[in-house]
């Protein structure tokens, strides 16, 4: 019975010390979350390989609908790992090197 009471008692110790998820920790989940759907990934390679590109040229180079495309590009866009500058009657995206490059900063601290 002493050996139960020294493990939970070593339990409620560890959860006492543990504050819960960092800033980083939360800032590397909404990071993930945004590039964990394959067509974000790809998207995100692609921009990363050419430089910028329109909405319709990335519907050129992926077989998606241009409305799925730009759901995907506003997701990755809010997330802060795009750029958009409009360009007359169409958005220019392109990859925030910041944002991948804190991407990399936080994956590597796990």
């Amino acid at each position: 019975m002493s050996r139960l009471r020294s493990e939970i008692e070593q339990s409620r110790d560890r959860a006492r010390r543990w504050a819960g998820p960092s800033r980083g920790d939360d800032e590397l989940a909404r990071l993930a979350k945004a590039l964990g759907h394959p067509v974000r990934a790809a998207i995100v390679r692609l921009l990363h390989r050419q430089g910028r590109c329109s909405c319709g040229e990335i519907v050129d180079v992926l077989p998606l609908a241009q409305a799925t495309i730009s759901q995907h590009l506003k997701v990755l866009k809010d997330a802060g790992l795009l750029l958009g500058e409009v360009e007359g009657p169409r958005v220019c995206y392109c990859v925030n090197p910041d944002a991948i490059q804190r991407v990399r900063h936080l994956v590597g601290e796990l």
